[in-house]
């Protein structure tokens, strides 16, 4: 990396991925003033993603959270990018927001490497994989970065930044200028497997979903023990849901194979998984979601 760009110089950013995830991501930096070009290698997902960002913020301005002023210059400033060659030009800060797949990951953040230029930075949005080990495998370790946002982005306050074994100090003073500046509040911590957000958050996500399988109580109530008992804003159970069963699966399995026994996943969770009961996204996980929200089921045991 020729020089270290600086957090008032970064104009465009390129967010890779319009799923639930970077369509969030996107909606966050382009109301921050970023020039925000969304990718996907699917172009009718770009389209629906842009469009479910107009429908929210339309939704914002009817409640009178957000001026119709802003919400015009947020809708101005995505851009749909189907082309990867054309999302990179001149890109200054990338944020992949891929599956939680390393190859896919490795695979599309070297294409990036190779059409961005030398100055831009190459986040990722993993939740748990080693930015040491993307930074290396892309050959660009110095400007690579994780940036975890949390689901749903717009409204998340958190960003957890990841520093990984390379990672150039440089790199992580601008990311936590950048998070400040699309309204985040940053932690920085060190490339170690589920970083601390998710090594904790699965850990009380996996015992709920063991207390589950083995009767202790229903999901609703185990999710309203964390909720009134621990004043969690949401119990891990519909949590899970919203993250996708999936998604928690794969984290894991990950942390299962870097750390040890405790992260081994529960039968229920690959049950259901294999079922396709992914959560919110399938309309069905620990709860069945509606419209007006998520409803209580019962579970076999």
């Amino acid at each position: 990396m020729s020089e270290v760009i600086q957090a008032p110089s970064v104009r465009r950013v390129v967010v890779l991925g319009a799923g639930t995830m970077g369509q969030g991501i996107a909606q966050v930096t382009a109301q921050a003033g970023y020039v925000t070009h969304l990718y996907d290698v699917d172009a009718a997902r770009i389209g629906r993603a842009i469009e479910s960002i107009k429908q929210a913020t339309d939704r914002l301005v009817q409640k009178g959270k957000m001026l119709n002023e802003a919400r015009s210059e947020l809708i101005g400033a995505l851009v749909p990018t189907p082309d990867l060659a054309q999302a990179c030009k001149d890109v200054d800060l990338v944020i992949e927001s891929a599956p939680e797949q390393m190859e896919l990951k490795v695979g599309l953040l070297r294409e990036v490497k190779a059409l961005a230029p030398e100055r831009a930075i190459l986040g990722t949005n993993t939740s748990s994989l080693s930015i040491t080990e993307i930074g290396t495998r892309t050959a660009a370790a110095a400007r690579t970065i994780g940036l975890h946002f949390f689901n749903p982005p717009p409204v998340m306050e958190l960003l957890e930044v990841v520093r990984g074994l390379g990672t150039d100090e440089g790199v992580v003073a601008t990311s936590l200028a950048i998070a400040k500046r699309i309204g985040k509040t940053p932690i920085v911590v060190n490339d170690m497997p589920g970083f601390a957000t998710s090594r904790l958050g699965v850990v009380i996500g996996a015992e709920a979903m063991r207390m589950l399988e083995s009767g202790v109580a229903s999901a609703e109530d185990i999710d309203r023990a964390m909720e009134l008992g621990y004043r969690h804003p949401m119990g891990p159970l519909k949590l899970t849901d919203l993250v996708g069963l999936d998604v928690r699966l794969m984290i894991l399995e990950h942390l299962h194979r870097e750390i040890g026994e405790q992260f081994r996943p529960p039968a229920i969770l690959r049950q259901m998984v294999r079922a396709g009961r992914l959560g919110k996204k399938s309309g069905e996980g620990f709860y069945r979601w509606t419209e007006s929200g998520p409803v209580p089921i019962a579970h076999k045991r």
